[in-house]
């Protein structure tokens, strides 16, 4: 079988051979590590993004048998970008820099991790109609008509992998825009329909953009949202607001999938979603993704229970025993063999895999979760 046949098989609870070893992309920290460590090649390290062919290459080196991010749509950002600048640098040598969608981060020397936000753009509604509405509009450029129109005979019939449309961001995007304080004051904002109104511009333009590259009769076996509106403590808004905004949205964009024949619909949001699995499952996304386990848990076996065999997991293995030793991956195994015998479920590391992890750890899971049959 072909790796796009097994995952497809299973996803839909039909007969696979086994098991696709699956993941998610690594740190770029961690891809400088293993070259220093002689195991990959510098070039490697420096050109690897996901699911381009430098990352098809390290797939090969390891094992896997691809990374869930081959996915493929418009462009859904702000057009044009803000212009990314230093506003100032601070004694310590921090900078504050504002970035692409407006806000301004505090960005410290020798620091890998996401930077603080410390202002932001977006805090009214003259900002809105001034600086963000305008760029939140479909253009035609968003769309490469051209690359979409002979993407199946160039791209999707020479890869062996499932191929996914991105069906963009309802409101972690926004969030970006924001700032996560940013969208806290705008939640009770004495303007009451501002926040209303810039999810419904955004999720509209990607509406469109979702629907010209569908009617190009380009194919894909899945679609995906990117959302990331979740911490170890639940939802960052509370699940009423966020189903008041959102919840129309992911309906009329699952729709649209399923009138073009994609049953199968994924959404990545780090963190504790127990509280948003019931908005996204109601409207239409059935892929829970990826599934961290960190310090809250497993939480696809509790969904699968709850929901019923319609909830479909990718994810859910506990990255940190990469980082540790054989014993640890074989009990990550075995206790990924339970998850995986309730069918329509698929390990792949729970995020991107860290600095410290093992090369030869990662050698090893990929070649044994190959042996689990199903």
């Amino acid at each position: 079988m072909t790796n796009r046949e097994r995952t497809l098989n299973i996803l839909h609870y039909k007969p696979a051979d086994r098991l696709p070893a699956v993941h998610f992309g690594y740190w770029r920290e961690l891809l400088y590590e293993w070259a220093a460590q002689g195991k990959i090649s510098q070039e490697l390290a420096q050109k690897v993004r996901d699911s381009n062919a430098y990352d098809r290459e390290l797939d090969k080196i390891i094992g896997w048998d691809y990374n869930w991010s081959h996915t493929y749509g418009a462009s859904k950002h702000l057009y044009p970008e803000f212009e990314q600048k230093v506003i100032e640098v601070l004694p310590d040598g921090t900078k504050r820099i504002q970035n692409s969608y407006g806000v301004i981060e505090k960005v410290r020397p020798g620091v890998v991790s996401i930077p603080a936000e410390d202002d932001y753009l977006l805090k009214d509604r003259k900002a809105f109609e001034e600086l963000y509405k305008p760029r939140m509009q479909f253009f035609p450029e968003r769309v490469n008509y051209d690359f979409f129109r002979t993407f199946n005979e160039k791209v999707y019939e020479k890869l062996d992998v499932p191929v996914g449309i991105s069906a963009g961001s309802i409101l972690g995007t926004i969030r970006n825009m924001t700032s996560l304080v940013g969208l806290s004051y705008l939640i009770y904002d004495e303007d009451e329909d501002l926040l209303a109104d810039i999810v419904d511009t955004y999720a509209d333009m990607q509406y469109k953009c979702l629907e010209e590259v569908l009617k190009t009769g380009a194919k894909f076996d899945f679609a995906h949202y990117w959302e990331d509106v979740c911490y170890k403590g639940g939802p960052l808004i509370s699940p009423e607001i966020f189903n008041k905004l959102c919840g129309k949205h992911y309906k009329r964009f699952n729709d649209l999938l399923r009138r073009y024949g994609i049953d199968l619909i994924s959404l990545d949001c780090d963190g504790v979603v127990d509280k948003l699995l019931p908005i996204w499952f109601e409207n239409g996304v059935n892929i829970m993704f990826p599934i961290e386990v960190g310090v809250w848990g497993d939480q696809f076996e509790a969904a699968r229970k709850k929901y019923g065999p319609g909830m479909l997991g990718v994810g859910g293995m506990n990255k940190v025993a990469l980082c540790t030793d054989k014993a640890a991956v074989d009990a990550e195994i075995e206790r990924l063999k339970r998850l995986v015998a309730l069918g329509g479920f698929i390990p792949c590391p729970d995020h991107r895999l860290m600095p410290g992890t093992k090369f030869e750890l990662v050698q090893y899971y990929a070649e044994e979760i190959k042996k689990i049959k199903i």
